[in-house]
C-alpha cells in the first residue's frame, strides 16, 4: 500500500502581510498542493492522508468546491483527512455537510473513528478538532481494533493545548503508521512509524529550513518512509558579520552576495553582528533591493577606543565604568556589557 502524507497545508493564508512578495504566497501554497495532488495521480498513490489544517481558517464554500474539484480527478487515489486546530469543525462549519467526492473519505467526528479500505488491506483511524484547544490525551487510548492488516493514525496536536501524546505508550498501540500534523517542520518522533511530515509550504518567518512530505510504503516486510522537499521557498535567519571597516554600502553588498549565494527566491530575517565604526549609520530600508528581505535587525555594537575614552573620562562615570572592566578580552561576554555600558553611557552625556 502506497501513501502520501501531509499536513499544515494552510490554504488562504497570507504570510507576511505588507511585504512585496505576500500576494503571491497564497498562489504558491495552492500551486504547491496542487503538485502533491499531480503527484498522487502520476503515481498512483494508494492514499493520501492529510493530517488536519488543510486550511489555515474555516474554509469558504468556494474553497472546499476547488479541494474537492482536485480530489476528484484522482483516478486511484482514496484521500483521508481530518480537520485541526485552524480548521475545526464549528457548528457553522461547511466541513461536515459538503458532498465530498467518493474518493474522499473525511474523519470529522470529535472522537475516534475508523474507514476502511479491504482493497487495500487498510483501515485508518483518526479524529477532528471541534475547537481550538483540546487537552486531553485523546490518542493514548486510541487502540486499533484488528480490522485489517495495516491500521494507520492520523493525528494532529502533540503539545499541552493541543492532544498531549505519551509517545512510548502511543508507539506501543501497533499501528503500522501514524501521520501527525501541528508542527510546521518534518521531523520523525519514531523512525518509520510516528512522523511529523511538516507543511509543504513554510508558513511564517519562523518555519525555518526544507518543507515538504511524506513518502511511503506499507508491505510484508514493513514500513518504509522518505521525506520529499517540495517548496518553492524557504525562510532563512542569516547572521551578517560587520567590523569596524564596513560602510553601509559594504553591507548592503555582504546581505546582497549572502542572498546571491543561498538562492534569490527565498524569504530572509537578517541580523548584523559585530562591531562598527561609530560614525557609521547602517540604513535598513534601503538594503531590500529585491522585497525579499522581512527584516534587518542591526545588533552591532560602536567600536571604542577605550584607551583614549579612559583618559579623557577618567574623573567621570565613563572612565569609572571603564576602569571596572580592565583586563577584559575582546571575545568575553563582558567586553560585550562593557561596549554596552558606555554605548548606554555616551548615548546619555550627547
Amino acid at each position: 500500500m502506497k501513501f502520501i502524507h501531509i499536513a499544515d497545508v494552510h490554504l488562504g493564508v497570507h504570510p507576511d502581510a505588507g511585504t512585496a512578495y505576500t500576494e503571491k504566497r497564497p498562489k504558491e501554497i495552492w500551486d504547491t498542493f496542487e503538485r502533491i495532488i499531480g503527484i498522487c495521480q502520476k503515481e498512483q498513490t494508494d492514499l493520501l492522508l492529510i493530517a488536519g489544517d488543510l486550511f489555515h481558517r474555516q474554509p469558504l464554500l468556494r474553497e472546499l468546491k476547488e479541494v474537492n474539484y482536485l480530489f476528484s480527478a484522482l483516478t486511484h487515489t482514496k484521500v483521508v483527512l481530518i480537520a485541526g486546530n485552524h480548521d475545526y469543525i464549528r457548528r457553522d462549519s461547511y466541513y461536515p455537510t459538503f458532498p465530498w467526492s467518493e474518493n474522499v473519505r473525511p474523519l470529522f467526528g470529535s472522537k475516534i473513528e475508523c474507514v476502511e479500505f479491504e482493497e487495500l488491506r487498510t483501515a485508518v483511524y483518526g479524529l477532528s478538532y471541534h475547537s481550538r484547544e483540546i487537552t486531553e490525551p485523546l490518542y493514548n487510548t486510541a487502540t486499533p481494533e484488528g480490522r485489517q492488516r495495516y491500521e494507520l493514525l492520523l493525528a494532529h496536536g502533540g503539545d499541552e493545548k493541543h492532544i498531549p501524546v505519551d509517545w512510548e505508550r502511543l508507539d506501543c498501540l501497533g499501528y503500522s503508521y501514524v501521520a501527525f500534523g501541528h508542527i510546521h517542520k518534518p521531523q520523525a518522533v519514531r523512525r518509520n512509524r510516528i512522523l511529523y511530515a511538516g507543511a509543504p509550504e513554510p508558513t511564517d518567518r519562523n518555519d525555518t529550513g526544507p518543507h515538504g512530505y511524506v513518502k511511503g510504503e506499507i508491505t510484508e516486510k514493513g514500513v518504509h518512509v522518505r521525506w520529499f522537499p517540495c517548496a518553492s521557498r524557504e525562510y532563512i535567519h542569516a547572521e551578517i558579520p560587520v567590523d569596524e571597516d564596513d560602510t553601509a554600502g559594504s553591507v548592503k553588498k555582504k546581505i546582497s552576495e549572502y542572498i546571491n549565494e543561498h538562492g534569490n527566491e527565498n524569504i530572509y530575517k537578517i541580523t548584523l553582528q559585530g562591531v562598527r565604526n561609530r560614525e557609521v549609520c547602517f540604513d535598513m530600508m534601503r538594503t531590500d533591493t529585491d522585497g525579499n528581505v522581512l527584516e534587518i535587525l542591526d545588533e552591532t555594537r560602536p567600536a571604542y577606543d577605550f584607551e583614549r575614552l579612559y583618559r579623557e573620562n577618567a574623573g567621570n562615570i565613563i572612565g569609572r565604568y571603564i576602569e571596572r572592566f580592565e583586563g577584559c578580552g575582546r571575545d568575553s561576554e563582558t567586553y560585550q556589557a562593557l561596549c554596552e555600558g558606555v554605548d548606554a553611557l555616551m548615548k546619555n552625556r550627547r
